[in-house]
């Protein structure tokens, strides 16, 4: 990737992967609450995070994501703010690994441009995932958005634009690398950006055949940043 001073990363399912396991985090969600499932995993994935409301804290962003399913696979809406209270007991946020070659070109890119973390999410949820990761020093600046923040949340074009500012790059000489098309690369064109999507390949989640807008790059894994930067 040619003229390129500095690389924005996103967090969550590009640099890094949970080591909780979904289902029986979705088990235990149930279990704790003694509503009965009435969703899968993979139906969470698959509903339009762009469409859900403001919320003021990881909790209420949860309700409103339960809302959200439970609306869409036809259930009550009322079982949400329960199972958001059982999601918040049951999750750690720090519970995380690098994901497959991710840690590598994290490395390739901290020797040569630099680098931003931008991630929806709370700095109490997300910074600790950075600190277990042990990679705090790679970026100049971190911004965490969306609910609780204080900042939009991805792909409104705030974020982008503060760790812009934060880095002090043009955004055509910036390159965003995320793996959601809906909020990363929508998020990183909007704001002028170049996008490199990296989706996970996981079943539900944001993989448009024909994405509009198209990516500058789209990679297979992790492990091909290399080759375009």
């Amino acid at each position: 990737m040619t003229e390129l001073d500095a690389v924005v990363f996103d967090l969550d399912s590009t640099l890094c992967v949970s080591t909780q396991d979904d289902e029986a985090i979705h088990r235990a969600i149930f279990e704790r609450t003694g509503i009965p499932a009435f969703f899968e995993p993979a139906d969470l994935h698959a509903i339009d995070w762009s469409a859900l409301p403001e919320a003021g804290s990881e909790r209420a962003h949860y309700e409103n994501m339960y809302r959200a399913v439970a609306r869409e696979v036809g259930a009550d809406p009322d079982h949400a703010p329960a199972l958001a209270e059982a999601t918040v007991e049951v999750m750690d946020p720090a519970a995380v690994a690098f994901r497959e070659g991710a840690a590598d070109a994290l490395a390739y890119a901290r020797d040569r441009y630099d680098l931003a973390l931008l991630t929806n999410g709370s700095e109490d949820s997300q910074l600790p995932k950075v600190e277990r990761l042990g990679v705090a020093d790679c970026f100049e600046t971190a911004v965490c958005c969306g609910p609780g923040t204080g900042i939009e949340s991805k792909p409104h074009p705030e974020p982008f634009e503060r760790a812009l500012d934060a880095l002090g790059t043009a955004p055509e000489r910036t390159a965003y690398v995320g793996d959601r098309h809906d909020g990363d690369v929508v998020g990183a064109h909007a704001a002028g950006m170049r996008s490199v999507w990296v989706p996970t390949g996981v079943p539900g989640r944001d993989h448009p055949e024909d994405p509009d807008p198209a990516p500058t790059h789209r990679l297979d894994g992790m492990n091909e940043l290399v080759d375009i930067l």
